[in-house]
C-alpha cells in the first residue's frame, strides 16, 4: 500500500512528511496558471517539545526560475509540537508552468532554548497531461 505521504525527511528527531495534489478546479492552463495543494505532517519523535518559528521555501517552476518564500510560522500558526505529537496543515502553491518543485526548511525552537533547522523534503509539482 502506498503511503499518503510521498516524500519524507527527518532532522534531529523531527520528521516532515509531504503529500501533493494537483487541483484542476483551481487551475487555468489556458491562462498559464496551475495550482497544487500540499499536506504536511510534522512529527516530533524527540524527547523535547519544539515550536515551529519560521518557514523558508524555495519554489522552482518548470523554466528553472526560483522563488523564495520566508515568514513566521505556517498557515498563521507557530505550533508547539510535543514529544510523540504531530502537527498537520494544508497549503497551496500556484505556478505559471505545469511542473515544478518545492523544498525548504522550518526553524524550530526546542524546550531547552536551542534553535535549529529542520529539512522539508523536495517534492515535485506535476500537472496531469490532460490538464495541460
Amino acid at each position: 500500500m502506498k503511503s499518503l505521504f510521498s516524500e519524507v525527511a527527518t532532522t534531529r528527531g523531527i520528521t516532515v512528511r509531504v503529500s501533493v495534489s494537483f487541483l484542476p478546479e483551481q487551475s487555468e492552463p489556458g491562462m498559464g496558471r496551475w495550482f497544487w495543494a500540499y499536506h504536511i505532517r510534522i512529527e516530533n519523535e524527540g524527547d523535547q517539545a519544539v515550536q515551529l518559528l519560521t518557514r523558508h521555501w524555495v519554489i522552482t517552476d518548470g523554466r528553472g526560475s526560483r522563488h523564495t518564500v520566508e515568514g513566521e510560522g505556517v498557515v498563521g500558526e507557530q505550533p508547539m509540537i510535543m514529544p510523540d505529537g504531530s502537527f498537520d496543515y494544508v497549503s497551496g502553491c500556484p505556478l505559471s508552468t505545469p511542473a515544478g518543485s518545492m523544498q525548504g526548511s522550518y526553524q524550530m525552537l526546542a524546550e531547552d532554548g536551542e534553535v535549529f533547522a529542520v529539512d522539508i523534503p523536495k517534492f515535485q509539482l506535476v500537472a496531469p497531461a490532460v490538464a495541460q
